[in-house]
């Protein structure tokens, strides 16, 4: 069975990568609106002053700025809440920087439920999937700090803009800091033979959880971690698959357009076991003491992962 291990802050992840990024390379250059502290790119301000640019409270502008100076040769990254980056500057995204197809990298911070205590106006919960629509645009959801700093190693490889999407808690350490990275792989993080769980986010260490309930009831699982929801490998998904019982897919985010899309979509011309989706239902998010208060409510737990799974196998 896989341990969890202790837990580390993806947001310092990402700011920490950018201070390395920003060593290695004199063309990055980081653009913030009003929330460095949070976001983290605060520690490559302190390293790099004279290529940090705060916004303000205007993404729509920090947008357009990243356009500006990508085509100047520059790799910008901007970084605000989730919410913030995808919505408010949506237009700017789509025409200024995926219609040229610009090497913008766009950080949504505090994602998903992840803010829990500003509601839903805050709780970025469909993010995923006005992203994954744009053409040409890259999606990444790291599991922990591991994997958001391998993401962050290898973005010099990815010719297009990208979103990453980053938790505001800390979760648990799975990713291995030791195994070879690439944009697009799916990574097996428990084998098993009767149901597949292909999970993203904070839901993978929630899946190793309900895996091991399962496992106690003689049902063994598969749990695999889909980093990159855009592109996927629709290959591997069709390979994990094959010859399982039940599919589930788990995702801190809206049933709708997200993780449990991209795999249905993915197998959609397949012969395939039946498919549950545990995410958020066609709902908003709400304010809350802590995040696991969150989660709890909105059923994105390791005993609704079970669930999911029993029922593809019933």
């Amino acid at each position: 069975m896989t341990t969890i291990a202790p837990t580390k802050s993806l947001r310092e992840a990402y700011g920490l990568s950018l201070v390395e990024l920003g060593k290695r390379d004199a063309n990055v250059v980081v653009l913030e609106a009003d929330l460095g502290k949070s976001t983290r790119s605060i520690l490559f301000q302190e390293a790099f002053p004279e290529r940090f640019f705060e916004m303000g409270i205007a993404e729509q502008n920090m947008a357009s700025t990243s356009a500006g100076l990508a085509l100047t040769g520059k790799t910008p990254f901007y970084s605000t809440f989730a919410v913030f980056a995808v919505g408010r500057a949506y237009d700017q995204i789509r025409n200024s920087i995926c219609i040229p197809g610009l090497k913008v990298r766009i950080c949504g911070s505090s994602a998903g439920l992840s803010n829990f205590g500003d509601g839903k106006t805050h709780q970025a919960i469909e993010d995923v999937a006005a992203m994954r629509v744009l053409p040409g645009m890259t999606v990444l959801v790291p599991a922990d700090a591991v994997e958001t700093e391998q993401m962050m190693a290898v973005l010099d490889t990815v010719p297009g803009p990208v979103y990453l999407r980053i938790n505001r808690n800390d979760l648990p350490l799975i990713t291995p800091p030791d195994r070879p990275y690439r944009i697009g792989q799916i990574t097996t993080i428990r084998p098993g033979n009767d149901a597949v769980i292909f999970a993203c986010g904070v839901m993978v260490s929630k899946a190793i959880e309900a895996a091991a309930l399962l496992a106690r009831e003689g049902i063994d699982v598969k749990v695999l971690n889909v980093g990159t929801i855009k592109p996927l490998d629709r290959e591997a998904v069709i390979a994990h698959a094959g010859n399982m019982k039940g599919i589930v897919t788990a995702e801190e985010h809206s049933i709708i357009g997200g993780l449990g899309s991209a795999i249905a979509e993915a197998l959609r011309r397949e012969r395939h076991a039946p498919i549950e989706f545990v995410g958020i239902q066609d709902a908003f998010g709400i304010s809350a003491r802590s995040y696991d208060e969150l989660l709890d409510a909105y059923g994105l737990t390791a005993s609704a992962i079970a669930t999911a799974v029993r029922a593809t196998l019933s």
